[in-house]
């Protein structure tokens, strides 16, 4: 079954990794951050990773050291350990899915990006899928999933065919996705999995967003979102062709 995004994906600018400004105390998946995009009247794009025991925690990397003050794997450490890692810049641990599900409650469209647990794009174990689905059971407020990974979002098809999900997508530069195969890289490229996985909407690397695949995906049907747009200039560029924008570092407007 294939979900339609809805509307308020489409007419809302998606604050990426929530409306976060280190230099004055909001770090990216941050509550802090969380709460400035809600006060803006902006939709929140969030990162979802897991921890040792299987909790989805709102983190981007999958290591700590860039944004904490810590070093390793965020996956080897367990909830009780992950409350007492501080983001930097902040007086913030890292919060889990559902503290930030509570924060929102629904006020504006939470677009949620599950990370490649596999790190090449394989198939994946169930279990972040799964710890993400657990926590979305009682929300009631607009909410689209996504992913790099199409075995993630096969997952989430079958886990709970009634939320909608797209494909985040690339141009899969061979210098930006070192970590893949370039057999992968040259697949995953031409969006191959947007029928198989019952996608309706995809959020394309922006400097990309003139590869005729997406022009196809948009005349069948598909939303067209994008990433990261990082000035109002690129935003001009960007919604020539993308229905909405994911951006950061200035404040996009609202349109009336």
């Amino acid at each position: 079954m294939r979900v339609p995004l809805p509307a308020a994906f489409l007419t809302t600018p998606i604050a990426h990794r929530a409306y976060h400004d280190v230099t004055v105390g909001r770090p990216e998946n941050s509550r802090a951050a969380v709460k400035a995009a809600i006060a803006a009247g902006y939709g929140i794009e969030i990162d979802l990773q897991l921890s040792r025991d299987g909790v989805a925690m709102v983190f981007h990397d999958e290591t700590l050291e860039r944004i904490t003050s810590r070093t390793g794997r965020l996956r080897d450490l367990n909830t009780t350990e992950l409350d007492r890692t501080l983001l930097n810049a902040s007086s913030e641990n890292i919060p889990t899915f559902a503290e930030i599900l509570s924060l929102i409650a629904g006020r504006v469209p939470l677009l949620v990006e599950l990370k490649d647990q596999t790190l090449r794009m394989e198939q994946t174990d169930g279990r972040l899928e799964t710890a993400t689905i657990k926590a979305l059971q009682s929300y009631d407020g607009p909410v689209a999933l996504m992913s790099f990974n199409p075995h993630c979002l096969a997952q989430l098809a079958h886990l709970a065919p009634h939320i909608p999900r797209g494909i985040t997508t690339s141009a899969y530069n061979r210098d930006d996705w070192t970590l893949l195969p370039p057999d992968v890289c040259d697949r995953l490229r031409s969006i191959p999995d947007y029928d198989h996985v019952k996608a309706s909407f995809i959020s394309h690397e922006a400097s990309d967003l003139s590869r005729p695949r997406v022009a196809e995906l948009a005349a069948h049907g598909a939303a067209i979102l994008c990433w990261t747009i990082k000035s109002p200039k690129a935003e001009a560029a960007a919604r020539r062709i993308a229905q909405n924008i994911t951006f950061e570092g200035y404040p996009a407007a609202i349109p009336a």
